[in-house]
């Protein structure tokens, strides 16, 4: 039985390279070997299926990322201190600590170009005095940073956050980010404002300073906007890898009609639709469905649709007997057991479920299986460094 894929990880980086950022709380398993955080992640997962009665089912281990620096697309830097009065900080919150901030300049988790805007945009706000926003008193002008990239593309989509409490010259700092030496293209330059109370990025209004309010992406041979506030991987490589696995699963049977729950920016509704007589999405972010029409757009497939609404809610007004194929993304906590028991209604022939979250994976497959076989299950380590665990999953119903 397979235990982990080591075909892209006996590299010369080897995982033990040492971070400079040690205060931070962003990485689990700072200076050890990839192949011994493989080793953790696979013991973990059979830990939970074993706990939960499945590991009688084909489980395949599992699948390393071919890269395990500079993996990430997208970083939410946060402004801050790292100790109360001290001076400003733009990163990642302190280890263990939701009031510090570490400035995380040197992080080997992402593209050079990260650290590089990260460290001019610090020293910008810095000269100008700009106070941070505190979270105590929702008092001051700083809040985030958030950085994408398209990793196919190589373009970069910078976002400063900050609320209406006093002027940022947004313009001055345009044009100090468009002077460095990047190797990535700037394709946009945003201003967020945020006043919402929430320690999260939210947009009350989006001004557009340079550029796109998008950068592009390819993935499995499709192109994509990812505008500003549009989920998408976040290790795109390995998540491409994850569904090229997940798809090859099923390419024996042509998948006539199929329902992509939790669809996201329609990743994998799209690629199914090149395959499929039809395909459908449901999302309940209304910016992802925005962004999955006008994908499915972009890539000229005209049997997909996208249906923005709650999966509990929008199941209820499609018929049982219209897809074949069921396939599920669902977020951390999984699914809600009414929509599962509702999904399992439907008869589908096959279901593909891809997690995020082993043991809410683990929850919902033991309810699946009443009436599904689990034909094989496989780990993705999509985020070395970190605890988190992706997973793919066939099921196919019980005759």
């Amino acid at each position: 039985m397979k235990i982990y894929n080591m075909v892209d990880i006996m590299m010369s980086n080897t995982g033990t390279e040492a971070c400079i950022h040690t205060n931070c709380g962003g990485c689990a398993y700072q200076g050890v070997s990839y192949e011994e955080q493989l080793s953790l992640k696979d013991a973990g997962v059979r830990k939970i299926l074993e706990k939960s009665g499945l590991l009688d089912c084909e489980y395949l281990g599992i699948d390393g990322s071919s890269s395990i620096y500079a993996y990430r697309n997208k970083m939410d830097y946060t402004f801050g201190d790292e100790f109360k009065g001290g001076e400003t900080t733009l990163g990642m919150h302190r280890r263990k600590s939701f009031w510090s901030v570490v400035t995380t300049d040197s992080c080997m988790l992402v593209d050079s170009d990260f650290n590089i805007v990260l460290a001019a945009v610090l020293s910008f706000c810095k000269e100008k005095g700009y106070p941070v926003y505190r979270k105590k008193d929702h008092v001051g002008l700083l809040r985030y940073l958030v950085i994408r990239k398209g990793m196919r593309t190589n373009e970069l989509l910078i976002n400063i956050v900050s609320s209406s409490q006093g002027s940022f010259d947004i313009d001055e700092l345009t044009s100090r980010l468009l002077s460095l030496d990047l190797h990535n293209k700037v394709t946009g330059i945003l201003h967020t404002i945020d006043d919402k109370l929430a320690d999260f990025v939210y947009c009350d209004e989006l001004r557009v300073i340079y550029g796109n309010d998008y950068y592009e992406e390819e993935v499995l041979s499709l192109r994509f906007k990812v505008h500003a506030f549009s989920f998408f991987q976040t290790n795109v490589i390995a998540a491409e890898r994850l569904y090229r696995t997940a798809l090859s699963w099923i390419e024996h049977k042509r998948a006539g009609r199929a329902l992509d729950l939790y669809c996201g920016a329609g990743t994998i509704t799209q690629a199914i639709a090149k395959s499929a007589d039809y395909a459908a999405g449901v999302e309940i972010s209304p910016d992802a469905v925005r962004s999955a029409r006008e994908n499915a757009g972009l890539n000229a497939l005209d049997n997909c649709s996208f249906i923005e609404g709650d999966v509990l809610e929008v199941l209820d007004g499609l018929s049982a007997d219209d897809f074949d194929l069921i396939t599920l993304d669902p977020p951390r906590v999984g699914v809600h057991p009414k929509a599962l028991n509702k999904i399992m209604k439907f008869g589908a022939e096959r279901i593909l479920y891809i997690s995020c979250n082993p043991q809410s994976m683990a929850n919902d497959l033991m309810i699946l299986r009443k009436d599904y076989t689990i034909e094989k299950i496989q780990a993705f380590d999509n985020f070395p460094f970190t605890k988190h665990v992706e997973a793919a999953v066939l099921l196919e119903r019980r005759l």
